[in-house]
Protein backbone atom coordinates (compact mmCIF):
# COMPACT_ATOMS: atom_id res chain seq x y z
CA UNK A 1 0.00 0.00 0.00
CA UNK A 2 3.03 2.46 1.07
CA UNK A 3 4.51 1.65 -2.63
CA UNK A 4 1.17 2.42 -4.22
CA UNK A 5 0.50 5.42 -2.30
CA UNK A 6 4.46 6.69 -3.55
CA UNK A 7 4.24 5.33 -6.84
CA UNK A 8 0.87 7.73 -7.19
CA UNK A 9 2.47 10.88 -5.35
CA UNK A 10 5.71 10.25 -8.13
CA UNK A 11 3.17 10.46 -11.31
CA UNK A 12 1.43 13.40 -9.37
CA UNK A 13 4.55 15.01 -9.77
CA UNK A 14 5.83 14.13 -13.21
CA UNK A 15 3.30 16.87 -14.75
CA UNK A 16 4.37 19.94 -12.72
CA UNK A 17 7.94 18.87 -13.38
CA UNK A 18 7.59 18.40 -16.94
CA UNK A 19 5.90 21.70 -17.58
CA UNK A 20 8.82 23.48 -14.96
CA UNK A 21 11.73 21.44 -17.75
CA UNK A 22 9.77 23.13 -20.53
CA UNK A 23 10.15 26.35 -19.24
CA UNK A 24 13.60 26.18 -19.00
CA UNK A 25 14.76 27.01 -22.30
CA UNK A 26 11.95 30.40 -22.81
CA UNK A 27 13.22 31.47 -19.45
CA UNK A 28 16.89 31.38 -19.86
CA UNK A 29 16.78 32.90 -23.33
CA UNK A 30 13.92 35.82 -21.50
CA UNK A 31 16.49 36.54 -19.34
CA UNK A 32 20.00 36.64 -21.82
CA UNK A 33 17.49 39.13 -23.64
CA UNK A 34 16.35 40.88 -20.47
CA UNK A 35 20.26 41.06 -19.53
CA UNK A 36 21.42 42.45 -22.63
CA UNK A 37 19.04 45.38 -22.71
CA UNK A 38 20.10 46.35 -19.16
CA UNK A 39 23.75 46.09 -19.79
CA UNK A 40 23.00 48.19 -23.19
CA UNK A 41 24.11 45.85 -25.26
CA UNK A 42 24.80 46.14 -29.35
CA UNK A 43 21.96 46.43 -31.41
CA UNK A 44 21.05 44.28 -33.86
CA UNK A 45 18.05 43.15 -36.09
CA UNK A 46 16.27 41.13 -33.38
CA UNK A 47 16.61 43.63 -30.66
CA UNK A 48 16.38 47.16 -32.17
CA UNK A 49 12.82 47.03 -31.40
CA UNK A 50 13.54 46.27 -27.64
CA UNK A 51 16.36 48.52 -27.57
CA UNK A 52 13.65 51.30 -28.55
CA UNK A 53 10.63 50.77 -26.76
CA UNK A 54 12.19 48.02 -23.40
CA UNK A 55 9.08 48.51 -21.18
CA UNK A 56 6.47 45.79 -22.93
CA UNK A 57 9.22 43.69 -23.58
CA UNK A 58 10.60 43.74 -19.72
CA UNK A 59 6.80 43.41 -19.04
CA UNK A 60 6.18 40.34 -20.87
CA UNK A 61 9.53 38.32 -19.90
CA UNK A 62 8.76 38.85 -15.90
CA UNK A 63 5.18 38.25 -16.39
CA UNK A 64 5.32 35.02 -18.41
CA UNK A 65 8.47 33.78 -16.25
CA UNK A 66 6.36 34.16 -12.89
CA UNK A 67 3.36 33.07 -14.45
CA UNK A 68 5.21 29.32 -16.51
CA UNK A 69 7.01 28.91 -12.99
CA UNK A 70 4.54 29.41 -11.07
CA UNK A 71 1.73 27.82 -12.87
CA UNK A 72 3.57 24.55 -12.87
CA UNK A 73 2.52 23.90 -9.44
CA UNK A 74 -1.02 24.14 -9.35
CA UNK A 75 -0.99 20.67 -12.01
CA UNK A 76 0.04 18.70 -8.49
CA UNK A 77 -3.03 17.78 -6.67
CA UNK A 78 -0.89 16.74 -3.52
CA UNK A 79 0.78 20.46 -3.66
CA UNK A 80 -2.97 21.82 -3.83
CA UNK A 81 -4.36 20.13 -1.22
CA UNK A 82 -1.72 20.03 1.25
CA UNK A 83 -0.83 23.58 0.75
CA UNK A 84 -4.53 24.84 -0.03
CA UNK A 85 -3.49 28.68 1.38
CA UNK A 86 -0.33 28.76 -1.25
CA UNK A 87 -2.73 27.38 -3.44
CA UNK A 88 -5.04 30.25 -3.44
CA UNK A 89 -2.00 33.01 -2.81
CA UNK A 90 -0.79 31.46 -6.18
CA UNK A 91 -3.97 31.62 -7.79
CA UNK A 92 -4.46 35.23 -6.89
CA UNK A 93 -0.87 36.33 -8.96
CA UNK A 94 -0.92 34.04 -11.26
CA UNK A 95 -4.46 36.06 -12.98
CA UNK A 96 -2.28 39.60 -13.22
CA UNK A 97 1.03 37.81 -14.15
CA UNK A 98 -1.45 35.62 -17.35
CA UNK A 99 -2.78 39.20 -17.87
CA UNK A 100 -0.11 41.24 -17.86
CA UNK A 101 1.81 38.68 -20.40
CA UNK A 102 -1.20 37.94 -22.48
CA UNK A 103 -2.06 42.14 -23.15
CA UNK A 104 1.85 42.91 -22.91
CA UNK A 105 2.30 40.14 -26.44
CA UNK A 106 -1.02 41.64 -28.18
CA UNK A 107 0.71 44.97 -27.80
CA UNK A 108 4.07 44.11 -29.05
CA UNK A 109 2.72 42.18 -31.61
CA UNK A 110 0.48 45.00 -33.13
CA UNK A 111 3.24 47.75 -32.25
CA UNK A 112 6.52 46.44 -32.52
CA UNK A 113 8.12 46.73 -36.22
CA UNK A 114 8.80 42.63 -36.75
CA UNK A 115 10.76 41.79 -40.10
CA UNK A 116 8.57 39.50 -41.93
CA UNK A 117 10.90 36.28 -42.01
CA UNK A 118 10.82 36.54 -38.35
CA UNK A 119 6.62 37.28 -38.60
CA UNK A 120 4.54 36.88 -41.51
CA UNK A 121 0.95 37.21 -42.07
CA UNK A 122 0.43 33.44 -40.64
CA UNK A 123 2.38 34.10 -37.24
CA UNK A 124 1.17 37.73 -36.95
CA UNK A 125 -2.68 36.42 -37.08
CA UNK A 126 -1.89 33.52 -34.86
CA UNK A 127 -0.21 35.50 -32.26
CA UNK A 128 -3.14 37.99 -32.16
CA UNK A 129 -5.74 35.24 -32.07
CA UNK A 130 -3.73 33.46 -28.89
CA UNK A 131 -2.83 36.24 -27.04
CA UNK A 132 -6.47 37.14 -27.21
CA UNK A 133 -7.46 33.76 -26.43
CA UNK A 134 -5.03 33.67 -23.01
CA UNK A 135 -6.74 36.98 -21.66
CA UNK A 136 -10.16 36.04 -22.12
CA UNK A 137 -9.20 31.88 -20.82
CA UNK A 138 -8.18 34.10 -17.70
CA UNK A 139 -11.04 36.65 -17.38
CA UNK A 140 -13.35 33.60 -17.61
CA UNK A 141 -11.77 31.52 -15.45
CA UNK A 142 -11.28 34.48 -12.39
CA UNK A 143 -15.38 35.15 -12.71
CA UNK A 144 -15.84 31.61 -12.62
CA UNK A 145 -14.04 31.21 -8.94
CA UNK A 146 -16.02 33.94 -8.19
CA UNK A 147 -18.97 32.11 -8.53
CA UNK A 148 -17.17 29.28 -6.54
CA UNK A 149 -17.47 27.32 -10.00
CA UNK A 150 -14.76 25.22 -9.69
CA UNK A 151 -15.09 22.76 -12.42
CA UNK A 152 -15.20 25.74 -14.76
CA UNK A 153 -12.15 27.79 -13.27
CA UNK A 154 -10.22 24.86 -13.52
CA UNK A 155 -10.52 24.30 -16.92
CA UNK A 156 -10.01 27.93 -18.64
CA UNK A 157 -6.85 28.43 -16.39
CA UNK A 158 -5.72 25.42 -18.09
CA UNK A 159 -6.30 26.41 -21.19
CA UNK A 160 -5.16 29.90 -21.10
CA UNK A 161 -1.60 28.58 -18.80
CA UNK A 162 -1.35 25.95 -21.84
CA UNK A 163 -1.20 29.20 -24.58
CA UNK A 164 0.98 30.94 -21.71
CA UNK A 165 3.33 28.07 -22.07
CA UNK A 166 4.13 28.69 -25.68
CA UNK A 167 7.50 29.26 -25.52
CA UNK A 168 8.16 26.24 -24.13
CA UNK A 169 6.63 24.07 -26.99
CA UNK A 170 7.78 25.82 -29.63
CA UNK A 171 11.60 25.73 -28.27
CA UNK A 172 11.15 21.77 -28.24
CA UNK A 173 10.00 22.08 -31.74
CA UNK A 174 12.54 24.51 -32.91
CA UNK A 175 15.71 23.16 -31.59
CA UNK A 176 15.57 19.86 -33.33
CA UNK A 177 14.33 21.66 -36.55
CA UNK A 178 17.69 24.38 -36.22
CA UNK A 179 19.89 20.99 -35.36
CA UNK A 180 18.69 19.16 -38.72
CA UNK A 181 17.71 22.50 -40.81
CA UNK A 182 19.50 25.17 -39.84
CA UNK A 183 18.00 28.79 -39.08
CA UNK A 184 14.51 28.87 -38.84
CA UNK A 185 12.73 31.41 -40.45
CA UNK A 186 9.93 32.05 -42.95
CA UNK A 187 6.88 30.19 -43.65
CA UNK A 188 8.52 27.50 -41.58
CA UNK A 189 8.94 29.60 -38.46
CA UNK A 190 5.42 30.64 -38.48
CA UNK A 191 4.10 27.36 -39.18
CA UNK A 192 6.27 25.78 -36.53
CA UNK A 193 5.64 28.31 -33.88
CA UNK A 194 1.84 28.66 -34.20
CA UNK A 195 1.42 24.68 -34.44
CA UNK A 196 3.43 24.83 -30.48
CA UNK A 197 0.47 26.28 -29.64
CA UNK A 198 -1.94 24.35 -31.28
CA UNK A 199 0.02 21.46 -29.59
CA UNK A 200 -0.70 22.74 -26.35
CA UNK A 201 -4.63 23.32 -26.95
CA UNK A 202 -4.78 19.92 -27.06
CA UNK A 203 -2.77 18.40 -24.86
CA UNK A 204 -5.10 20.75 -22.46
CA UNK A 205 -8.14 19.92 -24.37
CA UNK A 206 -7.67 15.89 -23.44
CA UNK A 207 -6.51 16.73 -19.40
CA UNK A 208 -9.62 18.85 -18.99
CA UNK A 209 -11.92 16.03 -20.54
CA UNK A 210 -9.81 13.30 -18.59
Amino acid sequence: MKRLINLEKRIDWAVPTALLLLSVVPVLAGFVRLSGLVAGGPATPENTRFIASPLPILVHLLSATLFCLLGAFQFSSTFRQSSLDWHRLTGRLLVPFGLFAGLSGLWMTEMYPIDLQQQGVLLYSVRLLVGSAMVLSIVISLLAILRRDIAKHRAWMIRGYALGQGAGTQALLGIPWMLAFGALSGLPRDVLMSAAWMINLALAEWIIRR
